[in-house]
């Protein structure tokens, strides 16, 4: 109370000690928003930036606290706790890296988690409790809150499934010649989220009723020339067709475009003037006011007859390759969340050399690899490993478009997000580098697709995406195909949306099988990295662990393993081998060049740091300076 006396009578000093509070905020706010790499260095394992944002949130907590008991003696007005709220909301927000109009509303959930119990036991302490009981059941309540998470992470939620893979498999750590032993975390608790972290349950509203964009909007606030007053139906530009596209160093530059070159598709005589650029995605509100997105892959026939000619120049194992690349999901969540599709890829799983009984008619195989480490916690830094064999800072590879293209493949990416791709503009793409068709969601109204959003115009995002992609499927049908078909609805902290795919995938694999369209095709599905975004769960070790160890399965065609048998005997030792995106990128090369994979043909074009999984790999002799110290967390 002295305290509080001596403070009423110098109020000329208040605000100078609020605001210095919320100064020291708005600068831990700022250093938030740093770089925490440089080069090979990464965030998340960066001992120095792990400290520094130890001390930062731990400081922005002992703020709250002062503040907190602050507006309690009535130092500080509610406004001023507002403003505080604010504040504290924003540093988490922007804290590692993240920005709101990316990734959802995970972090607002966790702000909330730590912000309503504390208002809660004020809410208590100021109207129900003598002052002196006040600090005892404050501190006794909140030692119990910690109490019971602690219990829930270590006891209720165990992992003795984590290690567990298809087909009754699990991580193999008794062979020692792998090179790497994973750890198993000591608490699993992310069945937590299935309660309070599953956005899209909370959130969504039925796709078949949902109008994210409104016609008014799109006339409102696009900048196109070639769309009036009286347009209904509403189409997107062509974008691989402007190299000079790939060249801007921005992020929502497509998004841009896409705005500004909107076309009327009722305007006939603009069409004829398009040629082979009429749009292939369109939005129709002619019937509803929700609009309809239609999907119309213009199939080439100029490129497929020139296609075909290069197919002579090689013998590739696989005269097509599928890639479903999820983002940001681990092995351990993908066995729990996609359970019809690991359903389906487990069905194809190789019995050491026998044929698949349940498809006699089928020699497809499926492999699952436990030990796939990501380079770096972020898709910037793995993604040009995939598809180039090379890191960020030393990128000079061409894309693997490049020799797809020499080889008579026909190429296509189909994504959710209104971007190219993770290496547009800063790897120096050209003609050759770019897709043959290409498509992206791109939302005119927005910069960027709001993940907490999943529904486009009457669909999930991903349904309009495998459209694309399955109608490049059927229109090439006799052309040698690669497809890059790319989500980012599963970068998320709350580990839940993904299941939601599983339908999705599901549906268009069997769709593809059933038609036997995937003859003679390799299929990955995989990601980066695993979960990437801090949650409730960034301090848990089993989150720790998994951001490590993305998801990767991987289906071959019949052609490798009747004629090629030692390639599937290597397949089948690498499930629980050390491997990386290196060897993935390798491997795709292998695919492509067959049995010209070791020869001079393909000298500069395979990454040196890994090797095909169709070959064997020594995990024991791998450089520790691009394996082990990026795997030391992980592997024993």
């Amino acid at each position: 109370m002295k305290f509080r006396q001596i403070y009423i009578k110098n109020k000329k000093y208040k605000n100078v000690l609020v605001l210095s509070f919320f100064f020291l905020n708005y600068v831990l706010f700022f250093l938030s928003l740093e770089k925490c790499y440089e080069g090979e260095d990464i965030c998340c394992t960066k001992k120095e930036w792990m400290k520094k944002k130890i001390f930062e949130e731990s400081l922005s907590i002992i703020i709250s606290i002062v503040l907190f008991k602050l507006m309690f003696l009535k130092i500080i007005s509610k406004f001023h706790f507002i403003h505080f709220s604010i504040v504290f909301l924003s540093y988490y927000l922007y804290s590692h890296d993240i920005k709101f109009e990316d990734h959802g509303l995970y972090n607002i959930k966790f702000y909330f988690i730590i912000l309503i119990p504390n208002l809660i036991l004020l809410f208590v302490f100021k109207y129900f409790l003598s002052i002196k009981k006040k600090k005892i059941i404050y501190i006794l309540g909140m030692l119990f809150i910690y109490i019971l998470i602690n219990y829930i992470n270590t006891n209720i939620y165990d992992c003795k499934d984590w290690e567990k893979g298809l087909n009754n498999t699990f991580i193999d750590n008794n062979a020692q010649e792998n090179g790497c032993l994973i750890k198993t975390p000591k608490s699993c608790a992310y069945k937590l989220g299935k309660y309070f972290l599953d956005n899209y349950k909370l959130s969504s509203k039925d796709c078949y009723k949902q109008a994210l964009n409104s016609r008014e909007k799109l006339l409102k606030y696009s900048k196109s020339p070639y769309i009036h007053k009286d347009t209904y139906h509403f189409g997107f530009p062509i974008v691989n067709k402007e190299e000079k596209l790939f060249k801007l160093n921005n992020f929502y530059y497509l998004s841009r475009y896409v705005s500004s070159h909107l076309i009327d598709m009722n305007n006939s005589t603009l069409l004829k003037s398009l040629n082979d650029s009429i749009p292939e995605i369109s939005i129709d509100f002619t019937k509803n006011k929700i609009g309809e997105i239609k999907v119309n892959l213009n199939f080439n026939k100029t490129l497929s007859d020139e296609r075909k000619k290069l197919e002579n120049l090689t013998n590739p194992y696989s005269q097509n390759i599928l890639i479903v690349y999820i983002d940001s999901v681990s092995r351990a969540n993908s066995i729990r969340q996609l359970k019809k599709t690991l359903k389906f890829i487990e069905k194809f799983m190789l019995y050491k050399g026998n044929n698949n009984p349940n498809f006699p008619s089928e020699n497809f195989h499926s492999f699952q690899f436990f030990k796939y480490h990501a380079h770096e916690c972020y898709t910037p830094g793995n993604y040009p490993r995939l598809f180039y064999g090379k890191k960020v800072n030393s990128l000079k590879k061409k894309y693997i478009t490049t020799y797809l293209k020499r080889n008579g493949y026909i190429t296509a990416y189909s994504s959710d997000s209104c971007f190219y791709d993770f290496v547009r503009s800063l790897y120096n793409f050209t003609s050759i580098d770019i897709f043959d068709h290409h498509y992206a969601i791109c939302n005119p109204n927005f910069k960027y697709i709001k993940k907490e959003v999943n529904c486009f115009h009457g669909k999930f995002y991903l349904e309009h995406v495998f459209e694309y992609m399955e109608q490049f499927w059927r229109k090439y049908n006799n052309n040698r195909k690669f497809s890059l078909l790319l989500t980012n609805l599963a970068h998320e902290g709350g580990l839940e949306i993904l299941k939601y795919m599983d339908n999705t995938i599901l549906e268009y694999l069997n769709k593809l099988f059933k038609d036997n369209l995937l003859k003679d095709t390799s299929i990955f599905l995989l990601s980066d990295h695993g979960v990437g975004l801090p949650s409730i769960y960034y301090l848990m070790d089993f989150y720790q662990y998994e951001k490590r160890l993305p998801m990767f399965f991987l289906i071959v065609n019949d052609r490798i393993n009747k004629t090629y048998e030692s390639q599937y005997k290597y397949l089948y030792q690498n499930q629980q081998s050390f491997i990386t995106a290196y060897d993935i990128y390798n491997t795709m090369i292998h695919l492509i060049y067959g049995d010209k994979y070791d020869t001079n043909i393909t000298n500069g074009i395979k990454s040196i740091n890994g090797e095909s999984l169709l070959n064997k790999i020594n995990s024991k002799i791998r450089s520790p300076k691009l394996y082990r110290d990026m795997a030391k967390h992980i592997c024993v």
